[in-house]
């Protein structure tokens, strides 16, 4: 079975640098590079089945955006927002020493890339939102906000799978193989167990938000939307409590008119594992 290799990058943020790594897959002479970049408490090891089928044809590049994963912890937790994940996945550009990605973002890795995509010159060919986009629910922000950063110790990869299952089941139908595969890289050795793989203190700037800053991150965000020129396509779980299909309607009809698809039977948010969330991001990508 195909695997990536895991390399690393040097970023800057006010309080000096710091690593972030990414998982590489295929040809790293490929010029065509599909950059998928993973949702708020996960790492780029979500991604593993949709760059296996991708990698034959492009160089696919999964970051762990900084704070999670294998990449280093920000020294001021109040860091862990939009601005500095931009500025990292510059950087990140920068060393793959390319001209053009196809963006496939997860939710927070979905904002990520809207605000690059959204930049004068920016490198983003195509763009795949997958269930996020300007408006976030507040009761989605309340669910997630209940869990994040919340100490937690798991004995085995068992109870921890059980466990994030509980609080995951937005996700949609996994097999037991499928969400064990999707939990063990979340795992970080901890004695003689296990715990959650980032830094808790990316809660931090989700509890010191108020509605003003709520309201005028969402203003900002459909600006850098309405500003997008490339093929956008926005995915959807039927179910999503984060994404309203009131938003993912606005989203068809102003700004680059993104493509919807949506999935029955899944909230927030579609892994993409499942055949046929892969063949829908997959026909995007290789579409005229």
């Amino acid at each position: 079975m195909t695997e990536p290799r895991l390399r690393s990058v040097q970023c800057m943020s006010p309080r000096g640098l710091h690593r972030m790594a990414y998982w590489e897959w295929g040809d790293a002479a490929n010029p065509r590079v599909v950059l998928c970049v993973h949702g708020l408490t996960r790492q780029g090891r979500d991604f593993d089945t949709l760059a296996r089928d991708l990698c034959a044809e492009a160089r696919v590049v999964c970051p762990d955006v900084v704070g999670r994963g294998r990449s280093d912890w920000l020294a001021d937790p109040l860091g862990y927002a939009v601005p500095q994940y931009v500025a990292d996945m510059v950087t990140l550009l920068a060393r793959l020493d390319v001209e053009q990605v196809d963006w496939v973002g997860t939710s927070m890795g979905g904002l990520i890339g809207l605000a690059l995509a959204a930049l004068p010159g920016a490198p983003v060919r195509r763009l795949v939102l997958n269930d996020v986009g300007p408006t976030i629910e507040p009761a989605a922000v309340q669910r997630i906000g209940a869990y994040l950063g919340q100490p937690v110790r798991w004995r085995t990869l068992e109870e921890a799978a059980d466990a994030m299952w509980a609080i995951s089941q937005t996700f949609g139908p996994h097999t037991r193989e499928q969400w064990l595969a999707l939990t063990a890289p979340q795992l970080m050795p901890d004695g003689d167990g296990f715990k959650p793989r980032y830094d808790p203190g990316i809660a931090m700037p989700l509890r010191a938000a108020t509605p003003e800053t709520a309201a005028a991150g969402e203003a900002a965000l459909w600006q850098a939307y309405d500003r997008l020129r490339c093929p956008t396509l926005l995915l959807r779980g039927a179910e999503s409590d984060l994404l309203s299909r009131a938003t993912a309607q606005a989203m068809a009809e102003r700004g680059p008119r993104a493509r919807v698809h949506e999935f029955a039977g899944v909230g927030h948010a579609p892994t993409l594992v499942q055949p046929e969330q892969r063949a829908v991001v997959r026909a995007f990508l290789h579409s005229p």
